[in-house]
């Protein structure tokens, strides 16, 4: 893995391979380590949109303040997981890791002592750029360390992140602001940071450094596609507040953002060490898979996201209120996966037609939170939580497989790159999807229901007291039931790919 696809000069030859590690207890506790540390990441990432009530409340910021808060932070983890893995194989991966692991916690320790809004937005950012460097890291781990016949096992490891570190976010940075204080929303990663740091330490072999690497540099792709990606990311996620293309900020976030990321994709084309290696594209599989992930993370993302806001809005729970019904989906998942990834290792098992039943199992949970009405509560949203416990790994677990399966263990760094960022963008791409639908269609059912009742004059005065807030449950009880019949066509759409782009392959096995 720490092999280039374009040799470097005979001046700046790589040193001589390491010897195959062979996979044991050491190993086992690294890459566990380094899941350890991606998990807490992710987990992390929702404190600022879980905690940003009392995080604004505690330190003075005004509402528009708390959103580059959450901006800032995005946008520097999508931009880092682009370059993270150059970096894995220049510094090497123990090292590597433990620097960015050991960054990340003191950012989240010195987040809440942060004086001024300045102080605490550049921690935050600085913080979501060493966040965002470590889900690369898991691939990297997984992709180069683990034996083939266990292989898929790593790769649901990987697909926690995905599916199961989303779902805990939440209740866990909840847990925390509800009984101890909104500062350990952020301490709370430190025991963990600590614990990650060890076990990488001891677990993972330590790689020469490769600084000969620096002799072809992409400095110009480094300098278009970290500003690109920034860019589109920050406009992505203030869009919605600021009214998309009617704010001028937006239009230059996006058109700058976009134009920039053109000339990146040109340099790296070309170039003897890209950052991204463009001709991968080529690999039908893994464009199927990297074109599929928005999709499927469109979905998971919505099956989090619209309960959440249902109960909040129309029940009035409070998150940690809300956290069962996120932790339905999520406990389930660490038997789940490797349920699913022992299914996959099975030669005579499709992962396409397997990826095709999780997609339609996700349509169906979707169908069935469409029946929803303003007298839901938490516990009907139980059979179509239970729905997801498979659906979510068959959906993510099929696309790693697909994407990683077929390529050559030189393009690992590269494959590592393009699913990663496409993950990240693409979780904000939706984010910014799902808030703009849910405008657009809580508009049009408010004025449809505004009419109705204008043109009822029988309607008794004595209730107008109640109306608005009776109001105000139908308008959200009719947009979450039109934004799960979306996702569920999002879901069907994505199978009708399925027969005629990717190409079936055989799950990894060792060599006789």
């Amino acid at each position: 893995m720490s092999v280039l696809a374009t040799p470097l000069p005979a001046a700046a030859a790589a040193p001589p391979a390491a010897p195959p590690q062979v996979f044991g207890l050491r190993l086992a506790v690294g890459l566990c380590g380094v899941l350890l540390a991606v998990l807490i990441s992710g987990i992390n990432e929702n404190v600022t949109k879980v905690a940003l009530a009392d995080i604004r409340g505690a330190m003075g910021f005004s509402v528009d303040d708390g959103s580059w808060i959450v901006a800032l932070y995005t946008a520097m983890s999508v931009g880092a997981m682009a370059f993270a893995p150059w970096c894995t194989v220049t510094f090497s991966l123990r090292r590597f890791a433990m620097c960015m692991i050991g960054a990340f916690m003191l950012l989240g320790v010195l987040c809440p002592l942060a004086p001024d809004l300045p102080s605490f937005l550049i921690l935050r950012a600085l913080q979501g750029l060493c966040g965002g460097a470590l889900p690369p890291l898991l691939m990297s781990v997984a992709l180069r360390f683990l034996p083939p016949g266990i292989k898929l096992y790593g790769l649901a490891g990987y697909a926690l992140t995905a599916t199961f570190g989303p779902s805990l976010g939440t209740p866990m940075a909840a847990l925390w602001v509800e009984y101890v204080g909104w500062h350990w929303a952020f301490w709370q990663i430190v025991p963990w940071c600590l614990a990650a740091i060890a076990m990488v330490g001891w677990g993972l072999p330590q790689d020469p450094l490769r600084l000969e690497r620096f002799g072809q540099f992409d400095g110009w792709g480094l300098a278009l596609g970290l500003p690109a990606l920034v860019m589109l990311v920050l406009g992505l996620v203030q869009g919605p507040r600021l009214d998309w293309f009617a704010s001028p900020l937006i239009c230059a976030l996006l058109g700058g953002g976009s134009g920039l990321l053109a000339l990146f994709f040109y340099n790296e084309w070309s170039h003897p060490l890209p950052f991204f290696k463009l001709q991968l594209l080529a690999n039908r599989n893994l464009t199927y898979a990297l074109i599929t992930l928005g999709g499927v993370l469109f979905v998971l993302l919505a099956v989090i996201m619209i309960p959440s806001s249902f109960l909040s809005k129309v029940q009035g729970y409070r998150p940690l209120q809300t956290a069962p019904v996120l932790l339905w989906v999520a406990i389930p998942q660490l038997l789940a996966l490797p349920l699913v990834a022992t299914l996959l290792n099975q030669r005579r098992v499709d992962c396409r037609w397997v990826q095709a039943i999780g997609l339609a199992m996700l349509a169906l949970a979707c169908w069935l939170g469409a029946q929803l009405s303003s007298e839901w509560n938490r516990d009907n949203f139980v059979l179509l939580q239970m729905v997801q416990i498979f659906a979510q790994p068959m959906a993510v677990l099929p696309l790693l497989m697909l994407s990683t399966g077929s390529l050559a263990p030189a393009d690992g760094p590269y494959a590592s790159a393009w699913f990663n960022t496409v993950k990240g963008f693409a979780a904000v791409l939706a984010g910014g999807l799902l808030e703009a639908a849910t405008t657009v269609r809580s508009h049009f059912h408010s004025t449809v229901l505004v009419e109705r009742l204008g043109n009822a004059p029988w309607l008794d005065p004595a209730a107008t007291p109640s109306l608005a807030a009776r109001l105000h449950a139908q308008v959200v009880s009719l947009t979450s039931a039109d934004l799960y019949l979306m996702v569920a066509v999002v879901a069907i759409a994505l199978i009708a790919l399925i027969p005629w782009l990717p190409s079936r392959i055989f799950p990894p096995r060792a060599v006789a």
